[in-house]
């Protein structure tokens, strides 16, 4: 199994570009992050090409203090357009393959429209650039009022869309929390899924604690075909270094 450091939480006391040489050091397959937009693309790109590694991925901007993103939130519509377009150009010039899309806090009707509104326009400006659009729940543990709650309604979105560039961040994290039932949901949703997570439930640290068998689940999901690097996205207690004792046993055992 391959695996990628998520630099939001791993070594995010780091540069940017240095967090990819510690990535890269300490033997991931790949890398992602949540927003790299204070930190020059080139000095990305040229941390990527030194390392040979890839960004799987990156989030556009959270907007303000307590929108947790914008993409659902009808008064901002431009402002979610802006944050699009800024992904899209970002991931462009480091050659990311996929944009999650954040929605916000927020819920109803009008809410629901404008985010089908903004994928619409998100998939269509990726397009071109051969980008994946991913959308993602978040449970109402971490992220009170999000729009975006489960997977059920993540995936009611993405196939009323029919857009080929829209694709469910499947967070195991998340799901676990939110409707648990992991290895029937990751069946059902394979065809959808373009990006998979994991950390230990509850604490969200390293995935070899917790309340869930990540050797079962991830040879669950190498059994159905899932070959691409899976991301780490946990917080590690101590330092990153100290966390992690089980990237290379999953490497050489799933």
């Amino acid at each position: 199994m391959r695996f990628s450091a998520n630099l939001g939480f791993l070594w995010n006391d780091l540069p940017l570009p240095e967090a990819i040489r510690q990535a890269k050091a300490a033997g991931f397959d790949a890398v992602e992050c949540h927003w790299p937009y204070n930190t020059p693309a080139e000095d990305v790109a040229r941390a990527l090409a030194d390392t040979g590694l890839t960004m799987l991925g990156l989030n556009t901007r959270r907007g303000d203090a307590g929108e947790n993103g914008l993409l659902a939130l009808p008064d901002r519509v431009q402002d979610a357009r802006a944050a699009i377009d800024e992904a899209i150009a970002y991931a462009v010039k480091i050659k990311t393959p996929s944009v999650h899309v954040m929605a916000g806090n927020t819920s109803g009707d009008e809410a629901h429209k404008t985010y089908l509104e903004n994928l619409r326009y998100a998939c269509l400006k990726a397009r071109p650039h051969q980008i994946t659009i991913l959308i993602e729940p978040l449970n109402p543990y971490d992220a009170p009022g999000y729009f975006l709650k489960c997977a059920k309604q993540a995936e009611a979105i993405i196939r009323e869309l029919n857009l080929p560039e829209l694709r469910l961040m499947f967070d195991v994290y998340h799901q676990q929390i939110t409707g648990g039932d992991i290895c029937c949901n990751f069946k059902k949703l394979l065809p959808l899924i373009g990006h998979v997570q994991i950390a230990s439930v509850p604490e969200r640290s390293r995935p070899d604690t917790g309340e869930i068998n990540y050797r079962f689940i991830l040879s669950y999901m190498r059994d159905l075909g899932w070959q691409r690097p899976v991301g780490a996205e946990y917080r590690p207690t101590g330092t990153t270094e100290d966390s992690l004792g089980w990237l290379k046993p999953y490497q050489n055992e799933l």
